[in-house]
């Protein structure tokens, strides 16, 4: 089955809820939006979101790459032949991680409509559904209370709380949190790199009571020998993001001592499924807990990423909330949310439908 037009194009999407980082504040984020026809009428879409602080990749590095890369890559090529398509891909474009995952991901769901099955059990469904975190940003503690309880309301009982500004007022935040959430309640953070090795500890020390399932990211993505200085028991509850980019990186991160004990994957910064299936094996083989996670991005990415993680047998967490809080989508469907589990849809795909077709002329 021959793809016959590419399509690439970019949409700004705001926020309903805007949030706070470490190192930026963010209000609303620019999606590329990928499509792809094949002969038989059939489309595949994929979406890049990608994120310059981490991967080095802007937004025109990305859909400049679409541009120039995506027709020779996909027109007249065979969905049949997936795996040597996506060899070319990543020779094309080594440096531009979202815009493979882009393509990787519209070609995936082509392949698996192409079966007629839903992508997880193209890849090898082994879970049904699995519970996501929901992530607070950086705000006072009445904000965050508020807004923990509202989550709660809804059903989702594992919380992700943004740290790394500060070592006291994150302490201070997180523990009127579980006071006032009780202890049913899965807390996890994420330090986006905020802290210092010296700040670190001390957090470590003074949460100890918290009963915090893992700390994401704690010190720069680049500072391995510094994470490797920190015993074990704080190592095995830190998970690995931005020093995870890829399959390489993963092999890094199994160097003695281990840096962390879980591995963070998201397709933005490894290229797409295919990338993230490979650094889930090689965590598989290494005992290594693997989280499957997003950035703000359409449903599209959030579907992409949530088949790959029902189809790895070393996913243990997801942190799949990325499309929550767009106040518009392209696409509805992919997946379904239930007291804070997600699980895929029975349709072939992806599973979701493009909205319009934009005037593209590229919809069913």
């Amino acid at each position: 089955m021959k793809i016959i037009k590419a399509t690439s194009w970019v949409e700004s999407l705001k926020l309903t809820r805007p949030y706070t980082i470490a190192y930026e504040h963010i209000d609303s984020v620019d999606n590329v939006f990928v499509c792809l026809r094949a002969e038989d009428g059939s489309i595949g879409v994929g979406v890049a979101a990608p994120d310059a602080e981490v991967t080095g990749e802007s937004l025109s590095d990305c859909s400049q790459s679409l541009e120039t890369h995506l027709s020779s890559l996909t027109e007249g090529a065979d969905v049949r032949e997936l795996a040597g398509v996506l060899r070319k891909l990543e020779d094309a474009m080594p440096a531009q991680p979202a815009a493979r995952a882009s393509i990787d991901t519209a070609l995936h769901d082509l392949w698996a409509k192409y079966l007629g099955l839903p992508l997880s059990n193209v890849l090898g469904r082994c879970h049904e559904s699995l519970p996501t975190s929901i992530t607070i940003g950086i705000k006072p503690v009445t904000e965050s209370i508020e807004e923990a309880r509202e989550y709660r309301g809804r059903g989702f009982n594992i919380l992700k709380v943004k740290i790394g500004q500060s070592v006291e007022q994150d302490v201070e935040r997180l523990s009127k949190i579980r006071q006032r959430m009780g202890r049913d309640i899965v807390l996890r953070v994420d330090a986006n790199q905020g802290y210092s090795l010296k700040e670190y500890m001390t957090f470590v020390d003074l949460t100890e009571s918290l009963d915090l399932e893992f700390i994401e990211q704690p010190l720069q993505a680049s500072d391995l020998d510094s994470m490797r200085r920190l015993p074990e028991s704080v190592r095995i509850i830190t998970a690995a993001d931005e020093s995870l980019l890829g399959a390489r990186h993963a092999v890094d991160c199994l160097q003695s001592p281990r840096p962390f004990g879980i591995f963070n994957i998201k397709l933005m910064k490894c290229g797409g499924i295919t990338q993230g299936m490979q650094i889930a094996n090689i965590a598989g083989l290494a005992g290594i807990d693997v989280m499957w996670g997003c950035n703000d991005e359409s449903r599209i990415g959030i579907a992409a990423a949530l088949h790959a993680a029902l189809a790895s047998p070393t996913t243990r967490y997801l942190d799949l909330d990325g499309s929550f809080d767009l106040a518009r989508d392209l696409v509805d469907g992919g997946f379904v949310v239930r007291g804070g589990e997600l699980s895929v849809t029975d349709q072939p795909g992806l599973g979701v439908n493009l909205i319009s077709d934009f005037g593209l002329g590229i919809a069913d």
